[in-house]
């Protein structure tokens, strides 16, 4: 099978935005580790860790396709001064994933690619929930800022 050179670029840019994402939540974590925020900082390195198995099913899709995965740089980590700035981040974060995933499912439905369809549609889906949850999250701090402002 010829690989469709636009199915590499979305399979490349998902590798990469999934590593960038590890490197992102990682920070966090640590970040809210030195803060003493234990609760944050063990949810993002529960989210560190699925976006690691996202990029791990990728690289095995990309392996099964005859593509070595190759990722030469990583977006830096934006400056995050709290946890409401971290929050915004990964926002954006999971936003961007979702808008690529999106793209990359209905590229692969139109060349009649199964396996990728499924691969990105379900990625897709985990990162809306990553967004609703991330949605959730910032509300809940937004309204203890508010009461606290009272």
């Amino acid at each position: 099978m010829l690989m469709d050179p636009k199915l590499n670029g979305y399979l490349s840019r998902a590798l990469s935005h999934e590593m960038m994402a590890v490197q992102q939540y990682l920070t966090q974590a640590t970040l809210c580790g030195l803060w003493e925020l234990q609760d944050a900082a063990a949810n993002f390195q529960n989210e560190a860790n699925e976006e690691l198995e996202h990029a791990q099913r990728l690289i095995r899709h990309m392996l099964t396709l005859g593509l070595l995965p190759n990722i030469t740089q990583l977006a830096s980590v934006s400056a995050m001064h709290c946890l409401k700035d971290m929050l915004v981040a990964n926002w954006h974060l999971e936003t961007e994933a979702i808008r690529l995933y999106s793209e990359a499912s209905q590229y692969s439905a139109r060349i009649r690619d199964e396996v990728s369809y499924h691969l990105f549609d379900g990625l897709l889906q985990e990162e809306r929930e990553h967004l609703v949850s991330i949605e959730a999250w910032l509300a809940r701090l937004e309204q203890m800022e508010s009461n606290s402002v009272r």
